[in-house]
């Protein structure tokens, strides 16, 4: 089967962000498929005007130059969101195809899918990734009645076209069939790569050596988006209320990266229990992981936010490491039921660094919840039994 795959923001291990379009997609061609995705380069370091093209591990990726960054101007994004789909409508109706498959976010990226779906007479599966408009409503970020209106139509038109929907959480797949109850919905979360995640311990060792700040210290790490969503200061504000002996790493990059490092240098705590790194490629994060004591995952106080299904969680499980969130939903129903983790309150940091502090300490606890997060890994979330799921959606909508 040809497979045309449109993900706006595609990455390789190589890069900095989530991988679970390639892991698909390179399954997808050992498999036999043809793929061929499109996406954009979004560092802005090409100025080509023409459509580039490379093979990751036998998938065909159309690259297209649209600089993109969520310190961008909201008009801005809206822009590279618009300039995408335009795009990739012409490039994905000009390849041939057996199946269209477009994942969000934006949800822009419909547009393109069913255009060349139709213009192929092949079906379209779309992959929901956060429930928009949802999540920019609650969030205040579309406050203007006729744009929330454009967005629900837009989400209404994606579903509608769809033969199938797969959504990353059972709340988005609760909300995708609230808009649009006929459309077949399969929830496939985000996955844990076992494989990726295996470190040698002397790698490891070799790692605390080398940042003398850490050295046999426990460490709290925190891998990914710093944007309006995350509210990473909340992990600052907590450290500043633990024993500075603690050590917290936070590695990634977002419209809140300085805001929060300002945050840490106001109360003393950078470069002495707080280090931030800029993002660092997929591939490095392993190691990171494999010294941390605890993971964490955090989204602002707000329950439309508690659907997501963070790559940074299902990556501390494959990494065998307890993970520490601040929101409920279904992920923090798995941390209660498993205790492969910890749920802090949303808003009262000072709880959270006695929780953090205490179970950091915990050889006894930790322990237990390093077996139960990598137990969770392999038996509910490992990358090639969700691809099963995945191949299998496909396979129904070809058929």
């Amino acid at each position: 089967m040809r497979i045309v795959y449109i993900h706006q923001y595609y990455c390789n291990p190589r890069m900095a962000g989530g991988i679970r379009s390639y892991e698909q997609a390179r399954r997808l061609v050992a498999r036999g498929h043809e793929v061929h995705v499109i996406t954009t380069d979004i560092t802005g370091v090409s100025k080509s005007l023409t459509w580039r093209r490379t093979d990751d591990d036998g998938i065909q990726v159309h690259w297209f130059a649209v600089p993109y960054n969520n310190e961008m101007s909201y008009g801005r994004r809206i822009w590279a969101f618009a300039e995408f789909m335009v795009l990739a409508a012409a490039k994905a109706a000009a390849l041939k195809a057996d199946l269209v498959f477009a994942t969000s976010t934006p949800l822009t990226v419909a547009v393109p899918g069913v255009v060349a779906a139709k213009l192929r007479r092949v079906p379209f599966v779309f992959e929901v990734r956060d429930l928009w408009p949802e999540v920019p409503i609650e969030m205040g970020a579309l406050r203007n009645p006729v744009t929330r209106r454009l967005a629900g139509a837009l989400a209404g038109f994606a579903y509608r076209n769809a033969r199938e929907v797969v959504a990353l959480s059972p709340g988005m797949a609760a909300g995708i069939a609230a808009r649009r109850p006929s459309t077949r919905t399969t929830v496939i979360p985000n996955a844990a790569d076992l494989a990726l995640f295996q470190v040698d311990e002397l790698e490891v060792k070799k790692f605390r050596t080398e940042h003398r700040w850490l050295a046999d210290r426990p460490l709290i790490v925190y891998t990914g988006a710093l944007g309006a969503v995350n509210g990473v200061s909340y992990l600052v504000e907590a450290a500043r209320e633990m024993d500075p002996s603690i050590q917290v790493l936070i590695v990634g990059h977002g419209r809140e990266w300085e805001s929060t490092k300002a945050l840490a240098r106001t109360h003393g705590l950078l470069d002495v229990s707080v280090h931030m790194w800029e993002k660092v490629p997929k591939s490095e994060l392993p190691v990171i992981l494999g010294a941390a004591t605890l993971s964490t995952s955090f989204v602002r106080p707000i329950p439309a936010l508690w659907d997501n299904s963070a790559n940074k969680f299902f990556d501390a499980l494959a990494a065998g490491r307890p993970i520490a969130v601040n929101y409920g939903g279904w992920q923090a129903d798995l941390l209660r039921s498993t205790g492969a983790g910890l749920v802090l309150d949303p808003v009262d940091t000072s709880a959270a660094a006695a929780t953090l502090e205490a179970h950091c300490r915990d050889e006894e606890w930790l322990t237990r919840a390093r077996a139960a997060a990598y137990t969770m890994a392999v038996e509910r979330f490992s990358r090639d039994k969700l691809f099963e799921q995945f191949a299998a959606v496909l396979d129904r909508a070809a058929a």
